[in-house]
């Protein structure tokens, strides 16, 4: 599932033609970056690459003063057929990516277990962070969302309050995690 090709398609359906600027003052208008896994500066090769599947095309191209051409594009008719899978996809498809920190926590260095705490709990206070800083931000928006965006964007909140809840625990855990690693590299 492509979240950019799903942003991009929907946009040119729901606002008809435009240019690639346009799509990303959108973008940043919508504040995808903070909500989705789409990054604003990667639109217009994705825009490009669009319009080479027959996606989109390009309806005319406009100069304004000395600025260079720039190329405006409409979606196809395959784009909408497209997008209507994507959208599909979208809402069918779960999406839960591999951390990392799982595969390091099952390879510790015993030689320095002292520095699991310290590490969990600077990760359990980004995480908060995170959490204070999305609060904040969908408080901000809320105004200006429809429901579906709401529960979008709350979507992380709860994420980031499971991700919490597991670091607590595992903090909590974390002497027998230090037991059992140190009964493990003895035998």
């Amino acid at each position: 599932m492509s979240s950019i090709r799903l942003f991009l398609l929907d946009a040119f359906e729901r606002r008809g033609e435009m240019h690639g600027h346009q799509i990303r003052l959108l973008a940043d208008e919508e504040h995808v970056h903070l909500w989705t896994d789409i990054s604003v500066g990667s639109l217009y090769g994705a825009i490009k690459r669009l319009a080479a599947e027959g996606l989109v095309e390009v309806v005319r191209s406009e100069r304004a003063g000395n600025f260079p051409e720039r190329h405006v594009y409409a979606i196809t008719e395959a784009g909408r057929r497209a997008l209507h899978i994507l959208r599909d996809d979208g809402l069918a498809a779960i999406t839960l990516r591999p951390d990392p920190f799982d595969l390091a926590l099952t390879r510790l260095d015993v030689e320095r277990l002292d520095e699991l705490r310290p590490t969990v709990e600077a990760r359990l206070a980004r995480l908060h962070g995170m959490l204070a800083e999305t609060i904040d931000l969908n408080q901000k928006a809320l105004p200006f969302l429809s429901v579906a965006e709401t529960h979008a964007m709350r979507h992380r909140e709860h994420r980031l309050r499971s991700e919490i809840s597991w670091h607590e625990q595992l903090l909590a855990d974390l002497p027998a995690v230090t037991d059992d690693e140190l009964v493990r590299a003895a035998s």
